[in-house]
């Protein structure tokens, strides 16, 4: 039995694309032969043949036909001989298989031709039903082959195609180093360091007018591709709310019913918003099923920041957010972070926890938000250590300054 051959469709219909088999030897009797003995599978289409008198002339056949699947060759030839064209078809980087055919009990020859890559072997005599099993399972090995190719291929495809969104995904994110606005009354910085090539973690901040400042953290449910789709969506509406609505808690509430309009994902995401503003140091928020946020004094006390109790976005359409307030002392600041840094496991697969990032953040009270987050960060990769990094790490950190002096309080 014979591998079936391809087919392609063309006008509604399906053309077989028969095996291509090139036969490499100085017999003239055996192409009448090869001719003779698969009438039937050339009459359907499942064979095709091609014939050299030598290795040379192989070489150039294959040059032509870069789709022959097999070379079927003799040893002892002039010109070019079997063992030699094995040598010169590795340098080819076809995807084909050879299999040769030697005398009875030529063991050396033999051993050298699998050396060279020789896939099986016939012997003279030829067999023909021998030789038609050979040639079923050479194929079957070739058309393995080329599946691995092309999902090699499909992958890498794929592989770069991550990466152009995790580079178009990393830009939608503000600058690590820069801030929306020049501004003497805040230090914000903000981290996001995904699990895979792309994450559902997002941060963004905003000069909302030219005093207030918008800052969120968000983690949308879920991993990969779909979730980071997810993450651009919810991101952009949050921004475009909170250029546009009232409050903090407004922002929230018509987010998510945006987002719950078109969610045929059923997918959600978490986050905190707030809006601090530059002039007072009031601090208005809204926590949308997210972790609570820290406030970090420079006195070294830290404490979770209590916030109502209000649904993740993208659950219930009519849901009406609440909003909390808080005033920012000078030197006061504001942490967020996503559940990739409380629930990191290590190789025993303990959390970090929040117990642990609450003692890493009294430490850094006081700090620039480039050294809290940095601290944070350098400490879930500690109690990491060897364990694969299993979710999205994210962390923002924003130090009110207070007004200069001769401006508003």
């Amino acid at each position: 039995m014979s591998a079936q051959p391809d087919t392609v469709a063309s006008g509604g219909t399906e053309t077989r694309i028969p095996a291509k088999i090139l036969v490499v030897d100085d017999e003239p009797d055996l192409r009448l032969l090869i001719e003779q003995k698969f009438r039937r599978q050339i009459r359907n289409h499942e064979f095709s043949f091609l014939f050299a008198g030598n290795g040379l002339e192989a070489l150039d056949l294959l040059r032509d036909n870069s789709d022959v699947e097999i070379v079927l060759t003799d040893i002892n030839m002039p010109r070019m001989d079997g063992l030699s064209l094995l040598l010169e078809i590795k340098n080819l980087e076809l995807t084909l298989r050879c299999v040769v055919v030697s005398a009875y009990g030529d063991l050396g020859n033999i051993r050298t031709a699998m050396n060279r890559g020789a896939f099986d072997f016939v012997t003279k005599p030829i067999d023909f039903n021998d030789l038609s099993h050979t040639i079923s399972r050479t194929q079957e090995q070739v058309r393995l082959i080329r599946q691995a190719t092309e999902v090699q291929s499909e992958l890498e495809n794929l592989r770069q195609e991550l990466e152009i969104a995790s580079k178009i995904q990393q830009s939608l994110l503000p600058g690590s180093d820069t801030h929306p606005s020049e501004s003497p009354m805040f230090e914000i910085h903000a981290r996001m360091k995904p699990a895979r090539e792309v994450g559902g973690d997002f941060f963004d901040y905003f000069m909302i007018g030219k005093h207030k400042l918008g800052f969120l953290v968000g983690d949308v449910s879920g991993k990969g591709m779909a979730s980071a789709l997810f993450m651009v969506m919810s991101r952009t509406l949050l921004r475009a709310a909170g250029m546009t609505c009232d409050s903090a808690a407004d922002c929230l509430t018509y987010a998510n019913r945006m987002i719950c309009m078109d969610n045929a994902s059923s997918m959600f995401v978490t986050t905190f918003f707030g809006i601090l503003d530059l002039d007072t140091g009031e601090l208005e928020y809204c926590n949308g099923g997210h972790d609570a946020a820290f406030i970090m004094t420079d006195e070294s006390f830290v404490c979770p920041l209590a916030s109502a109790t209000n649904i993740a976005l993208g659950i219930e359409e009519d849901f009406v957010y609440r909003a909390g307030s808080i005033h920012l002392s000078p030197g006061d600041a504001v942490f967020l972070y996503t559940d990739g840094i409380s629930e990191a496991e290590n190789v025993s697969q303990e959390l970090y926890e929040r117990e642990r990032l609450l003692t890493e953040l009294v430490k850094s009270a006081g700090r620039s938000p480039v050294e809290i987050v940095a601290a944070v960060v350098e400490s879930v990769s500690e109690h990491a250590g060897e364990a694969p990094q299993s979710d999205d790490i994210t962390a923002l950190a924003v130090r009110f300054l207070g007004a200069p002096s001769g401006e508003a309080n």
